[in-house]
């Protein structure tokens, strides 16, 4: 029996034990069933906004607005918006006829709630956007007006659902937010509503019947199965099981494959708001970090291109600098650096740090990401270049826990890292290098602990500036000095795969793909 077989069988045996008795939609009757791996920790969109989470509580949660793949705004639960001409006054006008899921009815008192009491307390992202409001006030059960403190462009990209979810005041108001979050279960505005959850096996959500979109949501039900196992869920996909894996649920040297299945469609498209970077970590803090030559050295040494085609197999785009290729603002006139020992080497040898009876300059601990198998390749392959400038790299595994609490807390060395740029560099780039931004034990902050001036008072200078000619000044000098610092190793702008039962139909129609709410989803013959 080869792998394949063997990938086969156990598929079928977990289909008809650890399922038996479910039926999981595999006719085109309005009855989806996703892949979910990891399994979410939590539902609530408020409390926890893990990859995960989104996904799932993407259909039961909303936000005042979507963003279409070119990332303008669209409606959502505001129908309509306006600016005022200073940049200082965002006023929403909501829909009027939303209800939670239990019935009550969604209004300006929610918005204020979430903005004002309930986000700021559980949500780091959007305490940092609303922190610069000096007032979130309803002037009517269906309009709400923020008035900032000064100019900031990048607030009306700050409402995508995981960026800024709204929540029930009249079921969380008064409460312990983060003990009701984890207790209660999730009530939201979105087309779906939460049914049941077996934990290991399957999240189930059904359609809400009083939805406020005509004719929305097209799916009877959607059930997320758990699948730890990569092969499974390779299978479970080439078998008609589950017609539906995002993210990361599919092993790049898989998704070829599947995706020339007759039965199968891929995209990448759905990703744009998020525009994962992927990059190695430094600390920036330690010798021989904290020296700009050696983390040059350290690019030389790396062929991002390899990475690209050899680990990730072609789903991702080498990355130049700190902002993606597919965001406003990406500049390409920026220093490169092409793979070349030589090189490296020589800005080694300006360091003085010279080779021992070993061939060895110098010696790194790599805190390895505990998130699969790319991961593991990453972690490897960065050990085996590193090395033939004469840096041993010792691997160090870990659990997901050991990994965030290493390197939120400057524990480390060098390690592995993937954050998303959500729409605007003031709101996904900036935080990564600004030195205000040094956050003990805050993941995704400035963990690398980078400093200087001059990035802080460019990202400063962009964030509030409403001129875009002048914004975009500022971000190419910004990305011009970050890539001749070089604070992180950017190796590439990560292109996901979303692979889908070809019947299915508005599968991704905006730049949160499989994070939107599938209020319009359906099969080509439901």
């Amino acid at each position: 029996m080869n792998r394949r077989e063997f990938n086969l069988m156990l598929a079928a045996t977990i289909g008809s034990t650890v399922f038996a008795g479910q039926s999981f939609g595999q006719e085109a009757d309005g009855s989806l069933t996703a892949i979910i791996q990891p399994e979410p920790t939590i539902l609530n969109l408020g409390i926890n906004q893990q990859t995960p989470t989104g996904v799932v509580g993407g259909k039961i949660y909303e936000g005042l607005l979507a963003y279409a793949k070119d990332l303008s705004p669209q409606p959502l639960l505001a129908d309509s918006w306006e600016v005022s001409e200073d940049g200082l006054a965002y006023t929403f006008h909501l829909v009027r006829n939303a209800k939670w899921h239990d019935g009550e009815p969604f209004t300006a008192a929610d918005v204020v709630f979430s903005c004002t009491s309930l986000l700021p307390e559980t949500h780091p992202r959007a305490r940092a956007v609303f922190e610069r409001c000096e007032s979130i006030e309803a002037t009517d059960d269906y309009t709400v007006v923020f008035t900032l403190k000064q100019a900031f462009p990048a607030f009306l990209m700050a409402f995508e659902t995981a960026s800024a979810p709204m929540l029930p005041r009249h079921l969380m108001e008064g409460t312990d937010f983060r003990k009701a979050g984890a207790e209660q279960d999730p009530i939201g505005t979105g087309p779906f509503r939460f049914n049941e959850w077996v934990r290991g096996s399957h999240i189930h959500l059904t359609a809400f019947e009083d939805y406020y979109r005509p004719e929305q949501p097209r799916l009877r039900e959607i059930y997320y199965r758990v699948i730890p196992d990569a092969a499974s869920r390779a299978v479970s996909m080439e078998q008609g099981e589950t017609q539906l894996a995002q993210w990361q649920d599919i092993e790049p040297f898989d998704v070829a494959r599947l995706s020339e299945l007759p039965h199968l469609d891929m995209t990448t498209d759905g990703y744009e708001y998020f525009s994962p970077m992927v990059w190695i970590e430094l600390n920036c803090r330690r010798p021989p970090m904290d020296d700009k030559r050696f983390r040059q050295a350290l690019m030389h040494l790396i062929d991002r291109e390899f990475v690209r085609d050899r680990i990730l197999f072609g789903l991702a785009r080498a990355a130049t600098g700190p902002i993606a290729s597919s965001m406003r603002f990406y500049e390409t006139d920026v220093k490169t650096y092409d793979p070349s020992v030589e090189k490296a080497t020589a800005l080694l040898d300006e360091m003085g740090l010279k080779p021992g009876a070993d061939g060895m300059r110098a010696t790194l601990k790599f805190t390895m990401v505990p998130a699969g198998e790319v991961w593991t390749r990453i972690a490897e392959y960065v050990r085996e270049s590193l090395r033939k400038g004469g840096i041993n790299v010792e691997l160090q595994s870990n659990d997901l826990a050991g990994w965030v609490e290493a390197v939120s807390n400057g524990d480390f060395d060098i390690s592995g890292n993937q954050v998303y740029q959500n729409g605007d560099p003031a709101l996904g780039v900036a935080r990564t290098y600004v030195s205000s931004n040094i956050r003990k034990g805050v993941m995704f902050s400035n963990t690398a602990g980078y400093s200087n001036p001059k990035v802080d008072e460019l990202f400063d200078a962009a964030a509030v500036e409403l001129d875009e000619e002048k914004r975009q000044a500022y971000y190419t000098e910004v990305q011009q000095i970050l890539v001749e610092d070089m604070p992180v190793l950017w190796l590439c702008e990560q292109r996901y795969p979303t692979i889908y039962d070809d019947r299915l139909r508005d599968i991704v129609d905006s730049a949160t793909g499989i994070n939107a709410n599938f209020g319009k989803v359906h099969f080509a013959s439901a």
